[in-house]
Order: structure tokens, then C-alpha cells, then sequence
């Protein structure tokens, strides 16, 4: 995630309260989307950017969770979504998510 998401993300935690704030991420890869989740719960891991030694403890869920897929409009989802799905580990972004999601989030969404 990189340093201006980061600063955006908190940001908007400081304006519209830690518990109105919902993170989807979109990381292809599973250790990418594991990084991402950590740094909006617990803190930037890299210790580099605005979020470093920040715990948000925001909720964090990866677009092609099931209960982000349930929530989109079906043709929506698959239209941006979908043919994605085929390509990439959803089983494996979805259990680093959930980890840090239910290690460190202190909101649901």
C-alpha cells in the first residue's frame, strides 16, 4: 500500500471515526492483500509510511471475499470482478485477510 493511500486512509478515519470506515482491498496476490490488511488494523509492518505504529483497527475485506461479492450487484461484480476470480488464489487472499481482519480489526462492517 503505498504512502498516499496510507495518508488517505487516515485521514479519513480521523474525519469520519475508525468505525464509519470500511477498507476493501483489490491485491492480486495473497501476501500483498495480508501487508495491505495489516496496515489498515495494526499499523504499517514496513514501519515506512503515514501509518506506522498506527492501529486503525479498521474493518478490511478483500473485493472477492464472500461478503463483499454479496453485497455488490451481481452483474456489477462480474463485470468488474469476475473474469478475476479465474486467475487469481481467492482462497489463499481471502485466509491472509480474514487473519489479520479478525487479529486486529476492531470494527465490523
Amino acid at each position: 500500500m503505498d504512502l498516499e493511500v496510507q495518508k488517505r486512509i487516515k485521514e479519513f478515519a480521523e474525519k469520519y471515526g475508525p468505525e464509519n470506515v470500511v477498507v476493501i482491498l483489490g491485491g492480486a496476490e495473497p501476501e500483498a492483500a495480508g501487508i495491505a490488511a495489516e496496515t489498515v488494523t495494526n499499523g504499517d509492518p514496513t514501519f515506512a509510511g503515514p501509518l506506522a505504529g498506527v492501529s486503525l483497527g479498521l474493518a478490511v475485506y478483500h473485493i472477492v471475499e464472500p461478503e463483499v461479492k454479496e453485497a455488490v450487484d451481481k452483474n456489477v461484480y462480474e463485470e468488474n470482478v469476475g473474469i478475476m476470480e479465474m486467475v487469481l488464489d481467492v482462497e489463499g487472499i481471502c485466509r491472509e485477510v480474514k487473519k489479520y481482519r479478525e487479529q486486529y480489526s476492531k470494527y465490523k462492517a
